[in-house]
């Protein structure tokens, strides 16, 4: 095992960019994310690269049946389901766990993301590479885990984070019925003028 030693704390995002660019430019097939308090089930990894037989991109996900987290107070609980709901809503995404952080991604899947681009540096980074996987044709699959919360430490959690996410998902939402709504018109616009 290698560890890659970051000597600034930029954010939750650029450390995963970092991990992913390091990982790639060493020609790995697979790369995963999974935090490493032991709240991911090392033991639920098999499943998950299994999976990748037929996916590109396999998330860990809570909120698919079989998947759980036990010992979350009722604020957390919501707060996490209606984010996920309204990020699979505005993105048009039919993911229930999109910021889950136990994934597994095929190396040709994050090769065909720009991950310069990638905006999000809290938890909205998880909502995003999911999108852009997506966009990118990648054959996402959620797979139950278990998501114990950590023992020890402190979450990473904040309002700003929260915010953060709700603002770049409302923007993605937004930008993403926009082009809609312009590919919609041009095509009625090609049928009145005719061929």
């Amino acid at each position: 095992m290698r560890v890659l030693r970051r000597h600034e704390r930029l954010g939750l995002g650029d450390a995963y960019r970092a991990g992913f660019a390091w990982g790639l430019e060493r020609g790995a097939d697979v790369l995963v994310e999974m935090d490493s308090d032991l709240s991911h089930d090392p033991a639920a990894l098999p499943r998950l690269i299994r999976a990748l037989d037929h996916h590109d991109l396999v998330i860990g996900s809570r909120y698919v049946p079989g998947g759980s987290v036990p010992r979350w107070a009722m604020h957390r609980r919501v707060l996490s389901r209606v984010g996920n709901w309204y990020s699979a809503l505005m993105l048009g995404l039919r993911v229930r766990d999109m910021t889950s952080g136990y994934r597994v991604y095929r190396a040709d899947t994050l090769r065909a993301i720009d991950l310069d681009a990638v905006r999000a540096d809290g938890y909205g980074f998880q909502i995003e590479m999911t999108y852009r996987s997506a966009q990118v044709g990648a054959r996402i699959v959620e797979i139950p885990i278990r998501f114990v919360d950590r023992e020890q430490g402190v979450s990473k959690m904040s309002g700003a984070i929260v915010v953060e996410a709700l603002l770049l998902v409302t923007k993605w939402g937004l930008l993403r019925f926009w082009s809609r709504l312009l590919r919609s018109r041009n095509a009625t616009v090609r049928q009145e003028v005719g061929p």
